[in-house]
């Protein structure tokens, strides 16, 4: 494999991950605290709080939230120049894994926003586009570099 990736995919998706975690530590704050300070309208459609709080903001038990922390926390990692620079296979195939993980995981939370919850969270919605962009960035430099 070429350890050598775009110049512009390591920085970008740095950056996503760490825009990713600091969101993701807000809504584990948020989680934890019992806190309604999401700065999220009220409305019929966009209601953080509701989703937040509902009873699909557990994952087999496990706060989606603290979940979400867990996922940035480890790209973050995964995204370092140093991982993108390493010869060895296993951070570009971990990337893929964890972002492909990532996008199963939104599939199913927006489906309960949109069918279960009737609400949309905001900052929930800001972590799929996130979780999106990094898993297409892995997948293109997998494309471009694969074994």
């Amino acid at each position: 494999m070429n350890p050598k990736p775009l110049g512009w995919i390591p920085w970008t998706t740095l950056a996503l991950s760490l825009t990713g975690l600091a969101i993701s530590t807000y809504l584990t704050y948020e989680h934890f605290t019992a806190a309604t300070t999401l700065a999220c309208p009220n409305t019929a459609t966009i209601n953080c709080v509701k989703v937040t709080t509902s009873q699909y903001s557990h994952l087999l038990g496990i706060p989606v939230a603290l979940l979400g922390l867990a996922f940035f926390t480890a790209l973050a990692v995964l995204t370092l120049p140093t991982s993108w620079r390493t010869p060895s296979p296993w951070p570009t195939r971990l990337r893929l894994a964890i972002t492909t993980t990532g996008v199963i995981v939104i599939c199913y939370l927006i489906w309960t926003e949109l069918f279960r919850i009737n609400a949309l969270c905001l900052w929930c919605t800001a972590i799929h586009a996130l979780t999106l962009l990094l898993f297409a960035l892995s997948a293109i430099h997998r494309a471009l570099y694969a074994d």
